[in-house]
Parts: structure tokens; C-alpha cells; sequence
């Protein structure tokens, strides 16, 4: 296995930067990394990696993307990855901009956004999920995931225990058109709007 860890950049991609590049990780760890933007990985200009099986532990973004940030274009696909105790201001799980990323078996675990999008923020970003988990992370806003505009589809995901202040597993901005399928919200928490 392959342990990405302690990495810090004062711009993007604190563990790893990919420009115009598309590599193949398995079983990769990124832990306690810090970025601006990307603590654990930071995908731009077309690039896609393919990642499996990896980890993204504790990293920290001072803005957006603690555990990853895809910026445009940049189409990840990930399967039976887990992204937990990251942080950030916006997404601590995961950021995407303009981007369509894949995500399958991926578990998102005790992330904590100090504003929006404790899991997974999507910004203009149609993704693709199917059979995820959002478990126990918090936000001011989307505990789970924060969507802000884009069309996402969802497959068999579960969010369970997360917490925000509205939108406790999810909220939608912006003309937001999630369809969801067979998913499951259980004991999601909101103290405003928006339990689940």
C-alpha cells in the first residue's frame, strides 16, 4: 500500500496534485494532509484518476475539498473508497466544480464542514453515486451533501446521522435536479429546515 501523508501546499493538492493526468491508484492512503484547495488530492485540467480501495484520513483544505477537490472537467471515478475525519470550509469530504465524478461503494464518514457540504459538495457537477454511504458528517448547511445547481444521480445511497444546521442529509440550491433511486435517510438531524 501506498501512504500519502503529512503533504502541505499553500495552493492545491496537499497529498497529490494531478494537471492533465489520469493515474491508476489502489489501495492508496492520504492522510493528514493540508491545501488551500484539496487537502488529500487535487484533479485539474481533464484529469481523471481511476482510484480503488483508498483512504482519505484527516486531511484538511483551509477552503474547499478537504479529502479531494475535482475542479473542471476533471472526472474522478472512485470504488470502495472511504473519506473520513476530513475538513474544510466548503466540502470536506469531497468538492467538485464543474466536474462528473463517478463514485461506487464510497463511504463518507465523520466529516466536518464549517459551512456547507459536509460530505460532499457538488457545484455545478452532475454526480454519479451508487451505493454510497454518508454517515455522521456535519455542516452549517447539507450535512451529508450540498448540491448547488447540476443534475445528480443517486443509486441505493443511505444518509444516516448527519447533522447541519438545514438540510441535515442533504440540501439543494441553485435549480438543483438530484434524482434519487431506492436511497435511504435515517436520523439525519436538523436544528432549522430539512431533517433529511
Amino acid at each position: 500500500d501506498l501512504v500519502i501523508q503529512n503533504g502541505w501546499s499553500t495552493s492545491d493538492g496537499g497529498g497529490m496534485y494531478n494537471y492533465r493526468s489520469s493515474p491508476t491508484l489502489i489501495r492508496c492512503w492520504f492522510i493528514s494532509n493540508t491545501a488551500g484547495y484539496g487537502g488529500g488530492m487535487f484533479n485539474a485540467a481533464y484529469s481523471s484518476p481511476t482510484l480503488t480501495n483508498c483512504i482519505f484520513e484527516n486531511n484538511h483544505a483551509i477552503i474547499n475539498g478537504g479529502g479531494m477537490f475535482n475542479n473542471t472537467n476533471s472526472n474522478s471515478t472512485l470504488t470502495g473508497c472511504t473519506f473520513t475525519s476530513n475538513t474544510a470550509n466548503y466540502g470536506a469530504g469531497m468538492y467538485n466544480y464543474e466536474t462528473d465524478p463517478t463514485l461506487t461503494g464510497c463511504i463518507f464518514t465523520s466529516n466536518t464542514s464549517t459551512t456547507s457540504g459536509g460530505g460532499m459538495y457538488n457545484d455545478e457537477s452532475d454526480a454519479t453515486l451508487n451505493t454510497c454511504t454518508f454517515t455522521g458528517n456535519i455542516a452549517d448547511y447539507g450535512g451529508g451533501m450540498y448540491n448547488w445547481g447540476g443534475s445528480h444521480t443517486l443509486n441505493t445511497c443511505t444518509f444516516t446521522g448527519n447533522i447541519a444546521d438545514y438540510g441535515g442529509g442533504m440540501y439543494n440550491n441553485n435549480n438543483s435536479n438530484p434524482t434519487l433511486e431506492n436511497c435511504i435517510f435515517t436520523s439525519n438531524t436538523s436544528t432549522g429546515n430539512g431533517g433529511g
